[in-house]
């Protein structure tokens, strides 16, 4: 079955990557979709487009060993192991894609290292016939970067992403932040200049890094492929390989480690932390962590405290200030307990002191799959502007207004709006605004007297208004109620009267 040369736009593609989860449904579980879909979405893209610059350079340079040159292509693919070479297996086809991504690895030791965790010999689920069609699907269109535009390609994926943790619920949400939210932090940050690093310290599938880079990208046709630098960790050894695909397909180039990034940070330089222009992450709320193995901790992050063992969010939040460059900024996603909670009042305050803290804004609940509470945005700014300095911008989207619908609520989930919400509060953000019940500027000493209390509710008025009473309104009401009671009580006593209780 030959591929449709055909470019295929956004709708058309997200429909074919679709097709794949119906193909495999009922016979794995939905939990491992990702497992068994996305490497071979990946594995077809790189072969088509690896094809296309091959045929490209062969018409140019007329020698079939010099268009295989490593210089013309992103990856390198053993011709023994092309995806045409899967499709023509007859049986055990498992085992044949086993043994590819494995040997493609070898090939790419740099690009594609450890990427590949999938092992389709290990299940009995899916048999020769069913990853036969799944290939066959696969190969009814090209998923070539050189015919695909990197951005639908790469937005389909991320789609699949998605569509793969609404299908996991609790479980896929761990790596998968709602794009609307990231777009609103990424915004927030808008990154301007060449050469700037990013980092994401629990990057899952790499969302965060991708929509940072496309955000650069959209500035005057710059180039984030050529002009950033983007580094993410994640623990989790499934997740990691999907975001060095994610990069990849949005084609770009970036690096992720797999390690936790509490435990074992990897980006290090002189024995200290990497420092970045740019932090923006999503760390799970609340997490349990080893501070024990910690306490000793050769970076020296934790100098305002260890969080407790139970409650990591400022372990993640120290490491994160902690890897930010004298002039560097940051936007996290945190509960809203971190803004307030006692005991962590000891983090909070050399916070503040230091005037790290631009701003706090408080996001709806139920904006992710895995938890319904509100959230908020931290964001911090090493290098505040000068008029921002000594305060602190307190901005309440937690809530719709009647003029303005922050969000709108979904089947199963609440979504930020676009021109509403996340732009009336980048607005906010960027102009410095105090505007009544959605934002306000607060000076430093009015947060010192609270205690370092961050809770936007002592900043901003988030009550409901009362609406307002039209006494003469009222006032004909109550007569009318008391003229409908008078008629009321007569009938009654006529009643009364002719059953000779009178």
């Amino acid at each position: 079955m030959t591929a449709d040369k055909k470019p295929m736009d956004l709708e058309e593609l997200r429909d074919h990557l679709y097709k794949c989860a119906d193909i495999i449904r009922d016979r794995v579980d939905p939990t491992e979709y990702k497992t068994y879909i996305l490497p071979l979405v990946f594995y077809k893209a790189i072969d088509d487009t690896y094809e296309d610059r091959y045929q490209e350079k062969l018409e140019e340079l007329e020698d079939e060993e010099l268009a295989k040159n490593e210089a013309f292509h992103d990856f390198q693919l053993p011709e023994e192991y092309r995806f045409e070479k899967a499709l023509e297996k007859t049986k055990r086809v498992d085992k044949f894609l086993d043994e590819a991504l494995q040997e493609i690895e070898k090939e790419n030791p740099e690009k594609l290292s450890n990427i590949f965790k999938v092992r389709y010999t290990s299940t009995d689920s899916l048999d020769h016939d069913t990853l036969h069609e799944l290939l066959q699907h696969l190969n009814t269109r090209s998923l070539s970067l050189e015919k695909v535009e990197p951005d639908i390609l790469g937005e389909a994926y991320m789609d699949l992403v998605s569509d793969f943790a609404q299908e996991e619920g609790k479980s896929g949400g761990q790596f998968f932040t709602p794009r609307n939210i990231v777009n609103l932090m990424v915004r927030i940050l808008d990154p301007e200049e060449k050469e700037s690093k990013i980092y994401d310290p629990t990057v899952g599938s790499a969302g965060m890094l991708v929509e940072m880079a496309e955000h650069y990208r959209g500035k005057d046709d710059k180039d984030p492929k050529k002009d950033l630098i983007l580094k993410g960790q994640e623990v989790n050894h499934t997740i990691a390989p999907i975001a060095k695909m994610n990069l990849f397909l949005h084609d770009l180039d970036g690096e992720i480690a797999r390690e936790d990034t509490l435990l074992n940070p990897q980006f290090t330089e002189d024995g200290e932390l990497e420092k970045f222009d740019y932090v923006l992450a999503n760390p799970p709320f609340s997490a349990d962590w080893k501070k024990d193995k910690c306490k000793d901790d050769e970076y020296n992050r934790f100098e305002w405290g260890m969080a407790r063992a139970d409650r990591a969010d400022y372990a993640f939040i120290q490491h994160m200030i902690h890897s930010l460059n004298e002039t560097g900024q940051m936007a996290c996603v945190v509960p809203h307990g971190v803004l307030f909670r006692k005991h962590e009042s000891k983090f909070r305050e050399p916070m503040l002191k230091n005037d790290l803290v631009e701003a706090v804004i408080g996001l709806p609940e139920n904006l992710f799959q895995n938890n319904s509470i509100p959230s908020a945005i931290l964001v911090i700014n090493k290098d505040k502007p000068e008029e921002r300095k000594g305060e602190v911008q307190f901005i309440h989207a937690g809530d719709n207004k009647e003029d303005i619908q922050f969000y709108e609520e979904l089947s199963n989930q609440n979504k930020l709006t676009e021109e509403e919400g996340i732009q009336h509060i980048v607005n906010n953000f960027k102009e410095w605004k105090t505007e009544e019940r959605v934002s306000r500027t607060v000076p430093l000493e009015e947060i010192q007297e609270n205690d370092y209390n961050l809770n936007i509710a002592l900043y901003v008025d988030t009550t409901e208004p009362e609406e307002d009473i039209n006494v003469s309104e009222e006032l004909e009401k109550l007569h009318e109620l008391q003229e409908e009671r008078k008629e009321i009580e007569e009938q009654m006593q006529e009643h009364m009267e002719v059953l000779g209780y009178e």
